[in-house]
């Protein structure tokens, strides 16, 4: 049995509380939060214990965190957990910085201990099926990859002004999504982004609309889009093989289609992240759990995290100088 250490309590600690959970190999051992209040609720909701961020990491009997802290504490304490014999989930992004980043892969490296990044979206089964297809050769090679993220609604600007940006927040998922599909990082990023959502994101120095073309060494190209605000949701994929198409679709709240004479209704997409991808949040920590009972490698590493958190710097520059950004400059 893994004893797990909750380090955070907010809306997606939640989440991650369920899944720790409902997994038989695992047990939520305790949780904390800077305010200790949430911990404590959180805690008592899984019949867990709260207790403090220090005294998690320096209990010998923790075997492993999940880290769903905010991103400026993320570098610390995946090094500070490995340091104490710990293996770490943790949330994306690695950090708001690509040199801390970097430096914290350093280190925990040295420290020897497994680090696995929550880019959770790799275990959706839709898109885990395109990639399956993919690599079986079902359409032959890739070609042209495009991804679709919209949100439903923008989050609240002091969450804006400290999530590193849109492309370090919430395109992140999607630089990961190309990296996992294609199988490799672009040679080149090329962003450009808009204020097109609410004038307080971009006075807060962010972007709300944005789009990302990303180039490959063999020509293979991947289009990425990023809206702050789309009512209806949506989350799509599409590969163009060199044999064929592949495709995922949005997720809807049901499957009933009505056909009148006023025409043809469905139902609207599942909107909010946490819904759409709850079963993939589960899959992901079974993910990480098998591998750590059978000693076998992480599904999604901390290099994963530097390299997805490198194309969003290039992105971030690309948008400031209206260039392409060669991702070895970053």
């Amino acid at each position: 049995m893994i004893k797990v250490g909750l380090l955070g309590a907010g809306r997606i600690a939640g989440v991650h509380a369920t899944a720790i959970s409902s997994n038989p190999g695992s047990t939520l051992a305790a949780v904390s939060d800077y305010i200790p209040e949430n911990a404590e609720k959180l805690a008592a909701a899984y019949g867990s214990t709260a207790r403090t961020t220090e005294e998690i990491i320096a209990d010998d009997s923790i075997d492993a965190v999940l880290i769903a802290t905010s991103t400026d504490t993320h570098s610390d304490l995946i090094e500070a957990a490995t340091a104490a014999g710990k293996a770490v989930l943790c949330e994306k992004p690695v950090d708001l910085s690509l040199k801390r980043a970097r430096e914290c892969q350093k280190n925990a490296a040295a420290n020897g201990k497994p680090v696995m990044i929550g880019f959770n979206r790799r275990f959706d089964p839709n898109f885990a099926a395109l990639k399956s297809a993919l690599d079986a050769g079902e359409v032959g090679t890739a070609e042209m990859l495009a991804i679709t993220s919209y949100d439903p609604a923008p989050p609240p600007i002091a969450y804006i002004k400290v999530s590193g940006g849109l492309f370090r927040d919430m395109m992140i998922h999607d630089f990961d999504m190309a990296n996992f599909i294609m199988g490799e990082a672009p040679v080149t990023v090329s962003a450009v982004g808009s204020c097109l959502v609410d004038p307080e994101i971009g006075a807060a120095g962010d972007v709300d609309t944005a789009a990302v073309t990303l180039t490959y060494a063999d020509g293979k190209i991947a289009t990425i889009r990023n809206t702050r605000r789309a009512g209806y949701g949506d989350q799509r994929v599409e590969l163009q093989g060199s044999e064929g198409m592949l495709q995922v679709g949005n997720l809807v709240e049901n499957l009933m289609v009505k056909s009148t004479a006023a025409g043809v209704v469905s139902a609207k997409p599942v909107l909010f992240f946490l819904e759409r991808y709850m079963p993939a949040y589960a899959a992901e920590w079974n993910a990480f759990v098998d591998a750590l009972n059978s000693g076998g490698d992480l599904p999604v590493t901390l290099e994963d995290g530097v390299a997805a958190l490198a194309m969003a710097e290039a992105a971030t520059q690309s948008v400031k100088t209206g260039q392409p950004v060669r991702l070895a400059d970053v």
